[in-house]
């Protein structure tokens, strides 16, 4: 879930109910249950509605979704929580028209405040049941335009599964959601300072812990030794596993790690990483009271690093 931090991270209120993914009369009677509540997404925008200073997720009846998405969507069965409230999701294309009530996928367009926000720009604003069930229909939307079609033999692939998997009618191929694992680490010295990095398509100011892709191959401990020193030069020891958080981005699991720098001289790469310094607590403050730091966005798994390091949220 985006909101989630370590403690909570392996906490769910939604139960997936995977075993009724393949029951299609049972999903017909959900789908007709006027208390179902649908989650609605389109090119990684969830539906939601302004609500004072902030925003709240934009759930409604079956009922409630237009003719268009109906007849040209991902229908995907996510789960019930613990009230027995039973939830989808709709993927529409946006070249359909209208996807809820009159809500087009341009961004400007709504009614009674409602609109499509990326998901990117929710993170740390929806509580963490909301987030939970955002962030699962967007990576599954994402993966469903991503593999329209059999990556063996090329035909076209149908929706099964309640929407967990894709099947080839030629060659029987199924295909399922990918995730792509990415260690991201809190990195600290004998001094106690923490090292933050500068990625090349970051906004200027922005600085966050190093992060990197999972290679075949190799253990998440061995990812991150290897992704400190191409990106920054430094190597580590004492690798410990700390927490996850989803981020479908388009497919990502974000697997955070703590490790220990051997020696601080940094070297980036300058493809990926155009700078990297390290920080201790008085000058992070500092920078980010006067606003020469930007930090990773609330919510996320990255701030969350800071934070823990830091000892509380840094503030401007």
């Amino acid at each position: 879930m985006l909101s989630s931090l370590p403690g909570s991270a392996a906490r769910t209120f939604l139960d997936r109910l995977a075993v009724r993914r393949t029951d299609d009369a049972w999903l017909a009677r959900a789908w007709d249950d006027p208390g179902t509540r649908i989650v609605v997404v389109a090119d990684g925008r969830v539906l939601v509605r302004d609500a004072g200073d902030g925003v709240e997720p934009a759930w409604a009846a079956p009922s409630a979704v237009s003719a268009g998405v109906r007849d040209h969507t991902f229908l995907t069965f996510l789960g019930a929580d613990g009230a027995g409230v039973r939830y989808f999701a709709t993927g529409p294309d946006c070249d359909t028209g209208a996807v809820f009530e009159g809500v087009s996928c341009r961004p400007s367009d709504g009614a009674s405040g409602l609109r499509l926000a990326p998901l990117l720009d929710l993170i740390g604003e929806l509580p963490a049941d909301r987030a939970e069930l955002a962030a699962y229909a967007v990576a599954l939307d994402n993966w469903h335009r991503a593999n329209r079609h059999c990556g063996r033999c090329g035909a076209a692939t149908a929706v099964v599964s309640a929407g967990h998997m894709r099947r080839c009618p030629s060659c029987r191929t199924d295909h399922r959601p990918r995730t792509d694992p990415a260690v991201i680490m809190l990195v600290t010295d004998e001094r106690d300072r923490v090292l933050l990095a500068r990625r090349a398509r970051a906004p200027y100011g922005r600085m966050s812990p190093p992060a990197g892709f999972v290679e075949p191959g190799e253990t998440l401990e061995q990812a991150v030794v290897r992704e400190l020193m191409e990106e920054v030069g430094v190597p580590v020891t004492d690798v410990t596993y700390l927490t996850s958080q989803p981020w479908p981005f388009p497919a990502g699991l974000m697997l955070a790690f703590a490790a220990r720098a051997v020696r601080t001289d940094v070297t980036v790469d300058e493809d990926e990483i155009v700078a990297a310094r390290w920080f201790t607590r008085e000058e992070l403050g500092a920078h980010v009271a006067t606003d020469t730091l930007i930090l990773p966005p609330p919510g996320s798994v990255a701030a969350h690093l800071v934070e823990r390091w830091y000892g509380s949220p840094p503030t401007s």
